[in-house]
């Protein structure tokens, strides 16, 4: 069985979303862990081919999973930023 193909759908929509927000403006490590968090407050949806996911998906899921994916998106940035900025004022304190 080939266990390499599969993956979570929603990687690669996620990372897209962050890198067209967030893309030149922010570094790798940063853009990195607000998809991981994004991620983490998305259901997983494991499947061998993307295709596969759109082809079966409904217009209605189609815009309820990108809807889910730009808040998920949103409150990752809020909460990477906020804690980036509590931990830059206990280093200067």
């Amino acid at each position: 069985m080939e266990y390499e193909s599969i993956h979570n759908y929603y990687e690669k929509p996620v990372n897209e979303y962050v890198h067209a927000k967030l893309g030149a403006q922010k570094a790798p490590d940063r853009l990195a862990d607000i998809a991981c968090v994004a991620l983490n407050h998305l259901p997983p949806r494991y499947i061998r081919y993307d295709v596969d996911m759109t082809f079966y998906l409904s217009p209605h899921e189609a815009h309820e999973m990108a809807t889910k994916i730009a808040t998920a998106v949103e409150k990752a940035i809020t909460l990477v930023e906020q804690r980036e900025a509590e931990h830059s004022k206990k280093t200067l304190s």
